[in-house]
């Protein structure tokens, strides 16, 4: 693949060599071209993008970031944003509409054509992060009374402009879903055979309100390119191909991950939002966090005359609160994770939440004898030492129990378990972790 510097780009750009960038840009990653792109000024990236081939162009378009494609929108003309829009396929036509600004959204609504304009918008009718909003209605659809010579003259006709013809959608004369039948059994069939007599019949299949995650793991398991989508009248409406799959699942998890940080996400993406909107987001939590950990301070203010006697006590705080935090954390993410991946099953929630108690209850004892060592090389007491490592005992069963039993007790209420936030969870468990070492350090001394 040949590589194309900065300096270069810049120069042939400047010089107005057109034709020579073309050919040149032709060659590059989507990638290197989208970084080319961003190094110079808006009017310049919208000649340089212009000379890109439609199906390049998308897949340029597709590797930049969300704030460079918004000023690249705006700064076309109506017709060129016309032509690059019809050009997208649906579904990453209304994503993108989704991401952008309302008002761009909407001027980009108005200049499509009739007909790409009630396909978009029947799209965007649909609920958000569902299987109606992320499919193509594109795809290659063929009834069960055809023969196959009828079925590869209709193939021919529709495959020029559809996303994935590696298998056909059979229906019936009531345009229900019943069966599929891939391309390469159509060329290998007797040309009289009919589509009924080679399709496989029941084909796994999602609706559109399946919520996207859904959707990725039925693609996933049944190890297809694609997989149908169908209405609230089992009429086949659409298919959600394996790249679009691919970017769900990049999507949850990015989402997954700022919901376990107590970071709120946003439409435009975390690192292309304001500064101030960020902050905006994010401080509500740390609010909350702070009202929370002020429980801590009465707990520990009670303690004056314990402390006046074992004042060692003080010096180990941080580390029964560290502990109780980083072991719950572990055990909510490894049970967030498999819910969302479905290697753990809800129908089995007791079992793993009780293998995750086993669990914190080893770790609890290999770091209390750890614990009670150093913390006895430390002060020379051997009764703060035991109450240290008795406390690291309890709070890692206690952390495993917690964190293993509430993403499991969010999905019972219907609430994303990945709004378990590590933040929050930590935040409980220091206080449940303050209290049990002080209740503990009154038993021994």
């Amino acid at each position: 693949m040949e590589v194309l510097n900065e300096d270069t780009f810049k120069e042939l750009l400047e010089n107005k060599q057109y034709r020579a960038l073309r050919e040149r840009l032709a060659n590059l990653e989507p990638t290197h071209i989208a970084d080319l792109l961003a190094s110079i000024s808006i009017d310049e990236a919208v000649i340089a993008f212009r000379l890109l081939p439609k199906s390049l162009a998308i897949s340029v378009f597709d590797d930049m970031d969300g704030a460079f494609q918004n000023q690249l929108l705006e700064a076309f003309s109506d017709q060129a944003a016309r032509d690059f829009l019809e050009a997208m396929p649906p579904d990453d036509r209304t994503e993108l509409l989704d991401e952008v600004p309302a008002k761009v959204a909407r001027r980009l609504l108005q200049i499509l054509s009739p007909d790409q304009r009630r396909v978009t918008v029947q799209l965007l009718g649909y609920d958000e992060e569902t299987a109606g909003r992320e499919m193509t209605p594109l795809f290659v659809d063929l009834h069960s009374y055809m023969t196959v010579t009828q079925a590869l003259e209709r193939f021919r006709q529709l495959a020029i402009n559809r996303e994935t013809v590696y298998e056909c959608y059979v229906m019936d004369r009531r345009r229900y879903l019943i069966g599929t039948v891939s391309l390469k059994d159509l060329v290998i069939a007797d040309p009289n055979a009919k589509v009924s007599d080679i399709m496989k019949p029941d084909p796994p299949f999602v609706s559109t309100n399946t919520d996207r995650e859904d959707v990725a793991r039925e693609l996933r398991e049944h190890n297809l390119l694609a997989i149908p989508v169908v209405d609230t009248e089992q009429r086949l409406v659409g298919t959600i191909t394996y790249d679009d799959v691919v970017d769900i699942m990049e999507r949850e998890a990015t989402e997954d991950i700022y919901r376990f940080g107590a970071v709120p996400g946003t439409e435009r993406g975390y690192f292309a939002s304001r500064i101030f909107s960020v902050v905006r987001r994010r401080t509500p939590w740390l609010f909350l966090l702070i009202a929370v950990s002020m429980v801590i301070a009465p707990i520990i203010f009670k303690q004056e005359e314990l402390l006046a006697g074992a004042w060692i006590l003080t010096a180990f705080i941080p580390l029964v609160i560290a502990a109780g935090g980083n072991v719950g954390a572990q055990s909510a993410t490894v049970v967030i994770r498999g819910l969302a991946t479905g290697e753990v099953n809800p129908r089995r929630a007791r079992a793993v939440v009780l293998r995750e108690v086993g669990i914190g209850a080893i770790m609890g004892v290999a770091l209390g004898i750890v614990a009670l060592g150093l913390v006895y090389a430390f002060g020379r007491n051997l009764e703060a030492a035991t109450v240290v490592g008795i406390t690291l005992v309890g709070i890692s069963v206690m952390a495993t129990l917690v964190g293993g039993a509430l993403p499991f007790i969010f999905r019972l209420l219907k609430i994303d378990p990945a709004l378990v936030s590590a933040p929050f969870l930590t935040t409980v468990l220091d206080i449940f972790g303050v209290s049990l070492y002080f209740g503990i350090a009154r038993l021994v001394l």
